[in-house]
Formats: structure tokens, C-alpha cells, sequence
């Protein structure tokens, strides 16, 4: 039985930093990767599962969809005792938004046959949300979203999900399989990688796999399909506060003031 997880190498800001020229991004030179935290959750949740079944019967897979240097956090993976990682690029797959992502990760879970997708509810650089359930969708698959709890034998027909709902309210759920779970924060906790677990991982071979080995055409991905896109990045103007003074009736009428001056009237 194998188990998929989906990871993201992530980007965030160094303390100074420029955009680009093309103001569509931070200069890249400005931004430091690492693995996404949600994703170690995702992976940490599937190696009990693999730890607790007889040995050899789970196989555990990650698979990054992203350039060279991602093949760093997928050796983290390898480190914390990952079987087996892929990774899927091409240069058209520049602009690809999180759906687009979602449809190429459907792909290579078409090829590998997994028994269940693992993914992070999120990724912490642009928090959509939506990658592993855009997964289940391209594949028509069950899922379950912001798991919490997991009860799920390799192989089972069915696996029950507590999902964590608005003001931390739990939903039970049962899901039929395979299914895909995009996992929250809290439900484990993930392991650090040994030294050597970190030594294995690096003499392990990281799966290049390319669009034509998923059945894939250039202009099935990248941002002219995207659904979304960014338009542009800034920072923005600092604003100022004010107290306002008065009785209750003198600062309403100030409020509605302010809010007419904003809007030009």
C-alpha cells in the first residue's frame, strides 16, 4: 500500500529585500526556501501509519512539484524516513497557480496508485488552501479538509477524520478510500531527521519526472491556464491613527466624515 504526500518548498522574506523589475514577485536573491511547516505534519502523519503496519507493506512517496533546488527539502524528507521522492518540472510550468499544481500532482498519483494522499492544509508562503483539495477533484476522489485526528488502517476501506471547524469545534467524519486528507497543524509531532537518516537521504536518487511522463502538454500547465494570477506585489503606503474626540453622536459623525473624504464625495 502506498501513501502519497505532496510537499512545497517554501519561500519567505529575508529581513531586507527588493521586488523585481516586472514587480511580480520579490527578487529571488531576497528569499530563503525551506520545507513547508504544514507539510510536515502531512508526512510525520503518514510515517506512523507505514510505522505501525507490518514492515515492508507501506510505502511512503513525496512529491514536489518545483525547480532543482527543491530537491533539498525532498531530502529532508528522504531524512525523516520518506521511501521514495519525485519531482516534477518543466520550464512551462512557471505561473502555474495552486489548481494548475493540483491537476499535476492528480497526474503523477494517476501513475503511482496510491491508497492515500496526504497534504498539508496549506502552504505558508500563499495560504490558499486549495492544492490538496484541487487533488481530489482532478482525480474524483473523497476528502476530507483541516484534519485534526486520523483513524485509518493501510488498506481499510474507510478511514475516520476529525476536521477542525471555526472556534475549535472538531467534526467526525468518515471518508471512503482512497481518499485525500490535507492535514492541519497539532495532529503529530514531526520528527527531526537523524544523522543517519540525513546521510541515507543523501545517497538516495531524487525521480525527475517531466510533463510528457504524466500524459502532459506545455500548454496544459503555466499561467495562461492559471485561474488566477498576481497582478502586482508592493508594499503598501503606512497610514496613520487618530483618536476622535467627542460624544458618541459627534464621533459617528466624524466617522461618516472620514468615510465620505475617503471615498472623494
Amino acid at each position: 500500500m502506498k501513501i502519497m504526500v505532496p510537499v512545497k518548498q517554501v519561500a519567505a522574506l529575508d529581513e531586507d529585500f527588493e521586488f523585481r523589475d516586472d514587480e511580480l514577485d520579490v527578487d529571488e536573491d531576497f528569499l530563503l526556501y525551506d520545507l513547508n511547516e504544514w507539510d510536515d505534519f502531512s508526512l510525520e502523519e503518514a510515517m506512523l501509519i507505514k510505522e505501525k503496519a507490518p514492515e515492508g507493506t507501506v510505502e511512503v512517496v513525496v512529491v514536489s512539484v518545483g525547480p532543482d533546488r527543491v530537491d533539498e527539502s525532498l531530502r529532508k524528507c528522504l531524512a525523516k524516513g520518506a521511501d521514495r521522492a519525485i519531482r516534477v518540472w518543466d520550464d512551462a510550468m512557471e505561473g502555474s497557480d495552486s489548481i494548475t499544481v493540483g491537476g499535476i500532482l492528480a497526474a503523477v498519483a494517476k501513475k503511482e496508485s496510491p491508497g492515500m494522499i496526504f497534504a498539508g492544509v496549506q502552504s505558508s508562503d500563499a495560504a490558499n488552501g486549495s492544492t490538496g483539495i484541487a487533488v481530489a477533484a482532478a482525480l474524483g476522489w473523497p476528502h476530507a479538509a483541516v484534519v485534526a485526528g486520523l483513524e485509518y488502517a493501510p488498506d481499510a476501506n474507510t478511514a475516520v477524520a476529525r476536521r477542525e471547524l471555526e472556534g475549535g469545534t472538531l467534526q467526525e467524519v468518515e471518508v471512503a478510500c482512497p481518499a485525500v486528507l490535507t492535514i492541519q497543524l497539532g495532529i503529530n509531532k514531526p520528527r527531526y531527521a537523524s544523522l543517519r537518516g540525513i546521510k541515507q537521504a543523501a545517497a538516495k536518487p531524487i525521480e525527475e519526472v517531466s510533463l510528457g511522463d504524466l500524459g502532459l502538454t506545455p500548454a496544459d500547465v503555466g499561467a495562461g491556464v492559471a485561474l488566477s494570477r498576481v497582478r502586482r506585489m508592493y508594499v503598501p503606503p503606512k497610514g496613520r491613527a487618530a483618536m476622535i474626540e467627542g460624544t458618541p453622536a459627534e464621533q459617528a459623525a466624524r466617522i461618516i466624515e472620514i468615510i465620505k473624504e475617503f471615498k472623494g464625495e
